[in-house]
């Protein structure tokens, strides 16, 4: 991955996306100069595997296979609560983002932020890293706990699309990466995504009395547009101020 990061910038910026400034190259941001990455939008797709190979990574690799990680974890998930009906919509409504992600070091004890805190807007986020730590997670009672997986590990991240769907039963947490002293952290990100026009509803079976619904229906790139506005940004949870009840 390191060889992918030494491209020259210029061959960089050509991965990207018409109309999805989030999905391709992100970096040379002021508020986050550490902070390198590049993406694979529709993951899943051989054909779009080969197209970033042919323009960023002349060696290519065809043995991607995160997306079937993720659908046994979606799985594990939606038999635990008794919606196995659901399985095949949810995984025929799914998109799939590859993200390579780079954290210069900041040669320096003091930590820097590497990426600012923030929750996962998609579906499920699965990563891979290199020994380099910096990956925190904020609980539910504030505190940031540092995540130290073994090097055989992956981390498994709900996205608010999950939470939502679920009508609120799993926690999507926010987390960040604080970086410290002189070596470089590589990660690998797979960001199971709604397709656009899929409409996120809450099954009947999550809502009850002791369980409100809490999210009116949407669609997830409709949401994303109102994610990058400043209303959006601004809000605490984009989400609760797109479609909360």
């Amino acid at each position: 991955m390191e060889e992918l990061f030494e491209l020259p910038l210029e061959t960089k910026l050509r991965n990207a996306y018409s109309n999805k400034p989030s999905r391709g190259y992100v970096g040379q941001h002021p508020l986050i100069p550490v902070y390198e990455s590049l993406g694979i939008d529709d993951a899943h797709v051989p054909e779009s595997v080969e197209s970033f190979t042919n323009t960023l990574w002349p060696q290519g690799n065809s043995s991607f296979r995160l997306s079937e990680l993720d659908k046994i974890v979606r799985k594990m998930i939606v038999e635990s609560f008794d919606l196995e009906k659901y399985m095949d919509e949810h995984i025929s409504s799914t998109n799939y983002l590859l993200r390579f992600m780079k954290y210069d070091s900041p040669n320096t004890p003091d930590a820097k932020l590497g990426l600012s805190p923030h929750t996962d807007n998609n579906t499920v986020t699965i990563l891979h890293q290199n020994q380099v730590e910096g990956l925190e997670v904020q609980t539910k009672d504030g505190r940031w706990i540092n995540i130290q997986p073994s090097p055989t590990s992956f981390i498994v991240i709900i996205g608010e699309a999950l939470r939502a769907w679920l009508n609120g039963r799993l926690y999507s947490p926010r987390h960040r990466v604080m970086m410290y002293g002189n070596e470089t952290r590589y990660s690998l990100g797979l960001f199971s995504t709604p397709k656009s026009g899929y409409v996120i509803q809450t099954p009947k079976e999550m809502v009850d009395e002791k369980h409100p619904l809490l999210f009116k229906p949407y669609d997830h790139e409709e949401f994303m547009s109102f994610y990058y506005t400043e209303a959006g940004q601004r809000a605490p949870s984009a989400l609760q101020a797109y479609c909360g009840i």
